[in-house]
This record gives C-alpha cells, structure tokens and sequence, in this order.
C-alpha cells in the first residue's frame, strides 16, 4: 500500500523519476524531460486561477452568517475593521505562497512547502491528517450547504427534511467528484462559471446596500464603535473567525504544475483574487449593516436571506440559490485543488502508488479525486462534523504557520535559489506570528476540543514510521497493506 519516498523532478511540466530520502531535489534541476510520459497539463491559465481562488475563498459564510466577528468585536465600527485588517492579513499569507510558488514549482501546496523546508516527517503528518479527516468533513460541510439551500425554495413553508437535504447533498458531492475525475478544462470552466456567480450574489447584496446609503440609511452606523467592549479573549477569537472566512487563498499553490507561466500568474491571481475578495466582503457587511441593526444580525439565521427578504420581496428566492452555486464552487475548488496535494504525495512515496496515477487519455490525477468519494460519504452519513472541524480548525493555521516559517528558513538555507517574486521579510514574519498566536489561542481558549485534534495529528508519527520508514515489515503486514 505505501512504499519508500521515491521523488519526481520536476521539469516543463514532465516527471523523472529519482531516489532521495523523502527530501525535494533542487528546483533549478536542468535534467531533460522524458518524453512519452502521463503528465497533467498547463491548462490553469490568469482567469482560471482567479477563478480557483475566488471560487473556493466565497463558500456559504458571508451570505449565511457573519455575525462571529461582530459577536466577539461587539460594535459595528470594530467588526468592519477586523473583517479589514483580516484581508490585508490574508493577502500577506497568500503574497508569501506566491514567492514560494515561483520558487519551487511543485504542486502539492502545504506538503510539498513542509517537505522542501523541514523534510519528511511533517509534510507526511500534514497529508495524513488532510486525507483521513480534514478534507472529507470539510467537504462533507460545505456539501451540506449546499444540499439545505438547493432544496430551500422548495419547502419555504416547512422544514427540510434532514434525509432529502444529505441525499441530495450525496449527488452534489458525486458530481463534483466525477466532474474533476473527467476533465480539467470542464472543472475549471465550471469553476469561472461558479466564481461568476458568487460575484454576482454579492453585487445584488452590495447595490442595494449602496442604494441604501444614497437614501441616508446610516442610522446603524451612528457610533459605530460604541457597544459591548471587546474582550481580550473575544478580539482574538474575531480575527480567528475572519480568517476561516477568508482561507482558501493557498489553492491555487496546490495545481502549480499546471499553471501557464507560473512566475507571472500565480502573483497576479493571488493579488487580484484578494483584492476583489476583501473589497467584497467589507463592502457586503457594510450593505448588511444599511438595512439590518447589530442585534438583528446576531439572532438572524442566515444574514442573506433576511436582507433579501427587506429589500428584494419575491426576488429573495434568487438568494438561496445563489449560495447553493457559491457551495457547489466551494466544493469543485477544494476537490480540484487538493487531490493534487494527494497526487503529489503518492509520487513522493507517503501515500499508496496508485494515487500518484494519470488518467492516460483524460489527463486527469483520477485516483487522488475519488479516494476522498468514499470518505466523504461516511462523513457525510456519520459523526458530528462539526465538532470535528472544530476539533481540526488549530491544525490548518498550525501548518500554514509551519510553511511561511519555511520561507524565513529557507531565505537563509538556500539564499541562492531562484526568486521571481520575492516578499519583504516582515511580511512573513508578521503573518506565521498570527497563525501561531491562533493557535495558542485555540490551546488556551478550548482545551479540550483542541487536545482531542492535537491528538489526531500526533497519529500521522506513528503512521508515518510504520507505513513509510519500517523496511522489515512481516509478511503478513505486507499482504494487509496489498504488497
């Protein structure tokens, strides 16, 4: 099932194989490609990374419920800061994965990082939690979503059925899954589509909003900063929910192999992608804000829907569909993107060879997409997902923290490795400083919940030694594993 590390090379898009020890070859390598080779393709061109960033960035939250910031901020003037300042922090991480996505052009986004900066061990540990737990209920959550809010003009006068809602949710998650499986070009061109969609929902929030404020509708904005004081607990815990919020700018390092000139567009789709994000976000709050007061934000359901409802009449029906398509972009970005994380890991030797396999005449990395199917589907019909992200939320700020660290540490190890876009060292600095700070903060605030994620991650060191370092495994172990 798993065997030794065995590393690509990477050049012009084709794969040699080599032996190492679980450790990245040099990214400058000037070793020919062999030709006839299985390889993905450059087809993830300016607008469709745009697309892969946007789109997943812009899930179900924004439209359903940001009341978490203004709840741990307690004013309105202090939730649009935070919703601010995380933008310009977010787009800090995602300037530091765009130097180390024009240095090292591997996909595979967090693993590959971890591995080129600290060797094996995390970046094994990183996928190993990734594969078995975070990406199916992440997945499984967004589908859930997705499912309610398709099905929500439907039954406006009664509730959901919580069977109709994982069913029809279980055809959302299998679509994606074969749409990814069977085509690239499709999977993106749906993405552009998807992603044309989220931004539409959030103009129809955002000029009526404007419209608004043109009529003086501001009386929610009078001492905007006066209310509940914000805590010292409360004000870290808002940052932690506004960049939940606006993770899912890491994406597009995930596919960097198949990214037309990467030096040039990956920088740019990551900057454009966060600059139309965060004037989305603040100004979508702000429209909230012109016909919905504080308190009603807090008790509402779904902030969306409630505006839509004041402002729109009949057309509010539009609104629960528009976030169902937002979902099912969430969903197709997340799949397309992290199963070449799974790819990329296969090839390297820490997950089963059969994952680092191309569909020969699609050109798709089909085994890495549905190996997260079945997985899903048992998150999906069993187990509290929540509870679980919850427990696992540390985990991702803990390792996107560990692979800004790596830039600082690699800017030192190897000063002479090729740049095209380089970051200012504060930059970094200052950004695995707050996702380090979060996640002592998570330790601190929520032991428990916390522990029990600290201690699903430490799994992945004995996994990692069992499957990947024990050479004189018995027989017997072997045939469990299918050797």
């Amino acid at each position: 099932m798993f065997r030794k590390a065995a590393v690509t090379t990477v050049s012009n898009g084709n794969y040699l194989q080599g032996q190492t020890n679980g450790r990245l070859p040099s990214m400058d390598s000037g070793q020919p490609a062999q030709e006839g080779k299985v390889v993905l393709k450059k087809k993830v061109t300016l607008l469709r990374g745009i697309s892969i960033i946007i789109g997943t960035i812009i899930g179900a939250g924004i439209f359903i419920s940001p009341k978490g910031i203004l709840k741990n901020t307690g004013s309105v003037g202090m939730s649009l800061t935070v919703w601010t300042v995380c933008g310009i922090l977010s787009l800090f991480g995602a300037l530091c994965y765009a130097e180390l996505g024009t240095c090292i052009k591997k996909s595979g986004g967090h693993y590959t990082y971890i591995l080129e900066a600290f060797g094996p061990l995390p970046a094994f540990v990183r996928v190993w939690v990734e594969l078995l737990i975070i990406r199916p209920a992440a997945t499984a959550v967004i589908s859930l979503a997705f499912g309610r809010y398709i099905l929500e003009p439907f039954f406006m006068q009664c509730e959901i059925p919580e069977l109709a809602i994982k069913l029809i949710t279980a055809v959302g998650i299998t679509l994606v899954m074969v749409l990814n499986s069977t085509s690239v070009s499709w999977s993106a061109r749906i993405q552009i589509f998807l992603t044309f969609c989220k931004l539409v929902a959030i103009l129809i929030i955002i000029v009526p909003g404007v419209i608004q404020l043109i009529k003086g509708e501001t009386q929610h904005f009078k001492n905007a900063f006066a209310g509940n004081d914000a805590s010292v607990m409360g004000l870290p815990l808002a940052f932690y929910s506004g960049m939940y919020a606006y993770s899912g700018w890491f994406y597009l390092n995930f596919v960097t192999e198949e990214v037309e000139n990467p030096e040039k567009n990956i920088p740019l789709a990551i900057c454009i992608s966060m600059i139309i994000v965060t004037v989305g976000y603040v100004l979508t709050n702000v429209a909230y804000f012109t016909t919905i007061s504080a308190g009603e934000l807090l008790l509402s359901k779904a902030v969306a829907v409630t505006f839509a409802e004041r402002l729109m009449g009949d057309f509010s029906l539009a609104v629960p569909v528009f976030v169902a398509l937002s979902c099912f972009g969430s969903m197709n970005g997340g799949i397309f993107a992290v199963s070449r994380m799974f790819f990329v890991a296969s090839r390297e030797g820490h997950l089963p060879e059969i994952l680092s396999m191309i569909h020969v005449r699609k050109h798709t990395p089909l085994p890495a997409v549905i190996v997260l199917h079945p997985l899903t589907m048992i998150m999906l019909f069993n187990g509290d997902l929540y509870s679980l992200l919850n427990f696992l939320s540390f985990a991702r700020w803990l390792f996107i923290g560990l692979v800004v660290a790596g830039l600082i540490y690699l800017r030192y190890k190897r000063p002479d490795m090729p740049r095209p876009f380089k970051v200012p060292l504060f930059i970094p600095a200052l950004f695995s400083f707050t996702c380090l700070f979060m996640v002592a903060l998570s330790l601190y605030s929520d032991p428990v919940n916390t522990g029990i994620g600290f201690a699903i991650t430490l799994t992945g060191v004995p996994a990692y030694y069992l499957f990947i370092v024990w050479d004189k495994k018995p027989k017997w172990f072997r045939k469990l594993l299918g050797k």
